[in-house]
């Protein structure tokens, strides 16, 4: 956060949507004051009970608030607590604030003439603050809402809000790490040079050195423009100046198929190469719908479950999130609760276990498959350890990055977990493509060398799926 107009410090109000998002929000404000209206106080009290992510978040605000205010009498309470280094309530927050929390001890709408209509929580924050920007004419108050109708309303009565920006990875989302980089045609001659290369088990290595390995993450994936046979993944960085690069197996070969499926494009092939990759722990897939995420993570998978014996068995889960009206309560154990979600799984496992040995060879596979794969609720899984699982979380961009923290954490000995999703389809409230839980992940893990991304890019669905993509 930055001053604002003729350098006046600021006055932070924040809406309750913030804490609710993130309760360590109280910390973020740097040397800047906050400000809590009342009625906020009494929407987390209201919030606070129940499982949800949202309860949790809103009894962790409330432990908060408690340790600012223990052994604070009302002066000092009127005075403005002073926000202790976070460190000490366990948020992992280095640096500490040095501003004040201010909370409102007396109705403050009786001092200015115009009341908004209405009673509403967000009215009484818009009141409460246009009293404060009179009231407190050396400082400039300005409304901090994930609430875009609030800030409308406060722009209308001419108070400055803003987003809260603090959860954000990046600025831009077309900044977001892709994975893959295409080389320069004059790359050997003016950028590069290979020191040498040798043979591993029937892989080939290349150590490279020149300026653009300073720009390399572990497991990028190079390719040349002019040369298809040139495809490689780097696999260890030496200094800024040096890293070995490996070439990649090629998928696209009937001879190299994954379960019967082919990889149709280069980064298809970049990722079943990732996907196939037992050194690689965590793998995130990205990509709009059709560009073939799902199946490849779950041929990858069945690939190594029952022909390679990696992985004991594979789990699928994903974020229960409707895309229209909920239809109510689903009857059934777990799984089969779980079952209508899955749809897009369970059509590329259709897909996955066709055989040529008729009806009696379909249901053999069928059986064969479903023993080893298991469907699980993501509402179950704090607590858990995996142990040599294969998991596949699908619409990972629907989580925030707490909830992406609470999955991976849950990863023991021997297992890898493949997050698949599209950021352009984000269907949880106060998520945006830059404040995605999956952005936040593949941005945190791309200079881990056990971990691997790419970006897909072209749909292989059908011609009229391609063209819906485009034209609607």
């Amino acid at each position: 956060m930055i001053k604002r107009e003729n350098d006046k410090p600021c006055l932070f109000v924040l809406d309750t949507n913030v804490l609710m998002h993130d309760p360590t929000a109280i910390f973020r404000f740097k040397e800047h004051d906050i400000f809590l209206p009342m009625v906020v106080l009494e929407e987390l009290d209201a919030a606070k009970k129940g499982v949800s992510e949202v309860a949790r978040n809103v009894r962790q605000v409330s432990r908060f608030l408690d340790q600012l205010m223990q052994d604070a009498d009302k002066a000092e309470i009127d005075a403005g607590l002073p926000i202790q280094p976070p460190g000490e309530f366990g948020t992992g927050l280095a640096e500490p604030p040095l501003g004040r929390l201010f909370f409102q001890t007396e109705s403050l709408s009786q001092h200015f003439d115009t009341l908004l209509p209405g009673t509403t929580a967000d009215n009484e924050i818009l009141a409460t603050a246009q009293s404060l920007q009179r009231r407190r004419a050396t400082r400039t108050v300005v409304i901090v809402s994930k609430d875009i109708n609030l800030r409308i309303k406060a722009a209308m009565l001419g108070l400055p809000a803003e987003d809260y920006s603090n959860d954000r990875v990046l600025d831009d989302v077309d900044l977001l790490y892709t994975g893959v980089t295409a080389l320069t045609d004059d790359f050997w001659d003016h950028n590069a040079k290979a020191m040498g290369s040798w043979q591993e088990e029937g892989r080939t290595f290349y150590r490279i050195q020149g300026p653009h390995v300073s720009d390399w993450y572990p497991s990028q994936c190079l390719y040349l423009d002019q040369d298809e046979a040139f495809e490689a993944i780097v696999r260890e960085r030496q200094g800024e100046r040096e890293a070995i690069i490996e070439l990649v197996d090629d998928y696209r070969l009937q001879r190299h198929n994954v379960w019967g499926i082919n990889a149709r494009n280069r980064e298809q092939n970049f990722a079943l190469n990732m996907l196939m990759d037992p050194d690689l722990d965590f793998v995130t897939l990205l990509g709009t719908a059709g560009t073939g995420k799902t199946l490849l993570a779950l041929a990858a998978g069945l690939a190594q479950v029952l022909d390679r014996n990696i992985y004991r068995e594979i789990i699928m889960t994903r974020v229960t999130v409707p895309v229209g009206e909920d239809i109510g309560f689903l009857p059934g154990t777990e799984e089969e609760k779980m079952m209508p979600w899955m749809g897009a799984l369970m059509d590329n496992m259709e897909v996955l276990t066709q055989t040529e040995g008729g009806d009696w060879g379909r249901a053999a596979t069928n059986d064969l498959v479903r023993s080893r794969v298991r469907i699980q609720s993501l509402n179950y899984m704090r607590g858990r350890t995996f142990l040599h699982k294969y998991i596949i979380l699908d619409e990972a961009q629907n989580l925030t990055a707490k909830q992406m923290k609470t999955l991976i954490t849950r990863a023991g000995p021997g297992t890898k977990i493949v997050c698949l999703g599209n950021i352009a389809q984000i269907d949880t409230p106060y998520l945006t493509e830059t404040t995605s839980g999956l952005t936040f992940v593949v941005d945190r893990f791309k200079d881990w060398q056990h971990s691997g991304h790419i970006t897909l890019i072209r749909g292989e669905r059908s011609r009229l799926a391609d063209f819906a993509s485009d034209q609607l």
